[in-house]
């Protein structure tokens, strides 16, 4: 409603929102720096905030901030923790992810539940694929039968990828927060 009526009585809940997610607020964070909502698919609530963040900050509120904040939750995801959580990206990435197709062997081979419980990489790279994410200490087991932590879904790439495309936006003009000083991570 504040991006179509630039009314304020809207804007509270928006920074409320963000009060409670950046640090000092009621969202935890990991020793390195991730906003910490909830074990399965950790990286799934950081990228659609990161995602929201920006959405925010393009409408004007704390844009530098916001942007700085998103900008940290991505890098996260894209390798600042130590390893990529991306598919076929950064350093260290994921080579098992809990997803069938990726997993399952070339035809006329069958594939079947059993594929889960074989530790090797997968057949197919997921190219750009977000898995689930860390847990709480930023331990992460890149393993196909880790459901909870390296499981790929929709919703934890729709956000993803929007944050990432928003982050090249801002890139392009020449707005994001390494071009205008604000790139230190974690963010605090």
């Amino acid at each position: 409603m504040y991006n179509l009526t630039a009314d304020a009585q809207y804007l509270p809940p928006i920074e409320g929102t963000f009060t409670e997610w950046f640090p000092g607020g009621s969202v935890p964070y990991t020793p390195k720096g991730l906003a910490f909502r909830l074990q399965w698919g950790s990286l799934r609530y950081s990228s659609n905030m990161a995602a929201a963040a920006l959405l925010a900050a393009n409408m004007g509120v704390h844009p530098e901030e916001y942007r700085h904040w998103a900008m940290c939750q991505i890098h996260y995801a894209l390798g600042d923790a130590g390893h990529s959580f991306v598919v076929g990206f950064g350093d260290n990435p994921p080579v098992a992810p809990h997803h069938r197709s990726s997993s399952c062997p070339w035809s006329p081979a069958l594939c079947n539940l059993n594929i889960v419980h074989i530790d090797t990489p997968n057949v197919h790279t997921l190219y750009g694929a977000l898995v689930g994410g860390p847990g709480s200490g930023d331990d992460y087991k890149d393993s196909r039968g880790n459901y909870v932590n390296n499981e790929v879904a929709n919703d934890y790439n729709a956000g993803f990828q929007t944050a990432v495309a928003g982050l090249l936006h801002l890139l392009v003009n020449n707005e994001h927060p390494e071009q205008t000083g604000d790139a230190t991570c974690p963010f605090k």
